[in-house]
């Protein structure tokens, strides 16, 4: 349900994308030998300007002690003081601490709201998850066009002149990286002219590496996004996508190279039909191989180097796979097939 916040957030004075700037001021803050009675009275005038989840108890210097929530207060005695059914163990934020970390920490909690205090344990203000979930998804939303060079600061209604500026760099880099894959075609010409059903089989190899290699770069962003990708990590999801790539290359190879045979045997080609499925079958398992090591190893140097994984991250893997794909399928031709 989506929960209606009445109070705006605190006034800015921590970075943007940290807990300080989307938290607010606590409503409901008690002192430690407030009785359960004088609580209740309390809520109920407040619950009509604010939407309380927990009551938050403090001693002189507004430093945080423990939380209350609402259902032990119902359950406890009137006499009661706040500090006999206050949680002593309870789970804060530090204000100046990244979005990015507060959701890997939250994995495991999901709390309606969260306490934040300073260093000292002094309540700072609140931050409700619903706000933290919808900043964050924002950020994994936008990483879908920082993946093809659209700048996650663009939105439908940013003007054409400032898109343009956003946008162009990176199609002049996919430029660029497509001229790298032009030329391992190019290396290869006198093949594809001596045996033109190669040409045919061409974006058939690349559309496939490029989907296999894409389906491990959003793997990998969102294991990075999240920190489920932990150093040491990287090993094992380079393993796993090794694995993948084989397998899923060994199966669609099958597919492409019956259809290569086919397609040779119908055209009546003088190379043997069979040894051109065989070449498809081997070039489409080791390059979904390369594309799914690719689609792991692109977003770890691009945080290596101290750059966003997500900026531009299928420019850079679409090369690769092209490169892998076409070089090895040509390669394999121009080796096995006779001049």
């Amino acid at each position: 349900m989506d929960i209606q916040l009445s109070a705006p957030p605190l006034p800015a004075i921590y970075p943007e994308n940290t807990i300080g700037a989307l938290m607010e001021s606590p409503a409901a803050v008690f002192p430690p030998d407030m009785s359960v009675r004088d609580a209740t009275e309390a809520v109920r005038e407040i619950v009509k300007r604010r939407f309380v989840t927990y009551a938050y108890v403090v001693d002189v210097s507004n430093r945080l002690l423990g939380v209350v929530a609402m259902r032990d207060m119902l359950l406890a005695k009137p006499d009661q003081k706040l500090e006999e059914i206050m949680l002593k163990q309870f789970f804060a934020f530090r204000p100046d601490l990244p979005l990015v970390d507060a959701m890997k920490m939250t994995l495991d909690k999901h709390y309606p709201s969260y306490p934040v205090t300073d260093h000292a344990g002094v309540l700072l203000g609140l931050l409700w998850g619903q706000r933290l979930f919808k900043a964050q998804s924002v950020e994994l939303v936008a990483q879908a066009g920082s993946m093809v060079g659209v700048d996650k600061e663009e939105r439908t209604d940013t003007h054409w002149v400032r898109s343009f500026k956003f946008r162009h760099p990176w199609l002049q880099l996919n430029l660029l990286t497509a001229f790298i894959a032009a030329a391992v075609v190019g290396v290869f010409e006198s093949t594809i002219e001596r045996v033109v059903v190669l040409a045919v089989f061409l974006p058939v190899l690349a559309g496939q590496s490029g989907n296999t290699g894409c389906q491990a770069l959003a793997v990998a962003l969102r294991g990075m996004t999240l920190g489920e990708l932990k150093p040491g990590k990287e090993r094992a999801l380079l393993m796993k996508e090794g694995i993948l790539g084989s397998m899923n290359g060994l199966f669609v190879g099958i597919t492409a190279g019956v259809g290569m045979f086919a397609y040779a045997t119908m055209q009546k080609t003088p190379e043997s039909p069979l040894l051109l499925g065989l070449i498809v079958c081997l070039s489409m398992i080791a390059a979904c191989v390369v594309s799914g090591l690719c689609g792991v190893l692109t977003p770890l140097a691009l945080k290596r180097l101290g750059a966003d994984p997500a900026t531009a991250s299928s420019i850079f893997l679409t090369t690769s796979t092209d490169v892998a794909s076409m070089g090895c399928f040509l390669g394999l031709a121009t080796w096995w097939l006779p001049s």
